[in-house]
């Protein structure tokens, strides 16, 4: 057992997670279960589903790496969709409502920890909120509900009283705009 922990960029990281190396995947989770945990805890409220749901998510992302392109955006924000949707889909599958099990305060990733692990780093260190804040407000809007939130797309639709088409086409302009803010 060595004393010094290997780091790796992200690039570095995907390549080695896409031939499979244990390494690279431990080394994943110690970055990422504590912002992932965050996420899948602002859907889920029981700890020990949480958790369920958090070793879930890492399976999806061994299991389901090969189909990350990181042309369509960072591996943090693709695992943190798969930890959204897993916790959404285990709502849904104990037949649930959503709007009572989704959290309407402050963004719990930025507030809680597991197990020792910071969750706030990723999302701050990045400075996603101050680019969400350049958008124009209806992108802000849904941005801020579906990602900060953790509300789905029909729901923000009925919560803004406005079309689903709608708001699908801002989130695709607002997340386009963050895009080309990210890349520039």
């Amino acid at each position: 057992m060595t004393s010094t922990a290997a780091t790796y960029n992200e690039e570095e990281l995907v390549l080695l997670l896409k031939q499979q190396s244990r390494e690279a995947f431990n080394y994943l989770y110690r970055q990422y279960a504590g912002v992932l945990y965050g996420v899948v805890s602002k859907v889920i409220h029981d700890e020990q589903t949480a958790q369920d749901v958090l070793q879930e998510v890492f399976v999806k992302i061994w299991a389901n790496i090969h189909q990350y392109d990181a042309r369509k955006g960072r591996i943090y924000t693709w695992m943190i969709n798969i930890a959204r949707n897993a916790a959404i889909d285990k709502l849904r599958s104990k037949g649930e409502i959503m709007k009572g099990k989704i959290q309407t305060g402050d963004d719990v990733v930025n507030n809680m920890e597991y197990r020792g692990m910071k969750t706030e780093q990723p999302t701050d260190t990045i400075g996603l909120r101050k680019m969400v804040s350049t958008l124009k407000p209806e992108y802000q809007t849904i941005i801020n509900l579906a990602y900060f939130k953790g509300f789905t797309l029909d729901e923000i639709s009925k919560a803004l009283a406005i079309p689903l088409g709608t708001v699908k086409t801002r989130m695709r302009s607002g997340i386009q705009q963050l895009r080309d803010v990210f890349t520039n």
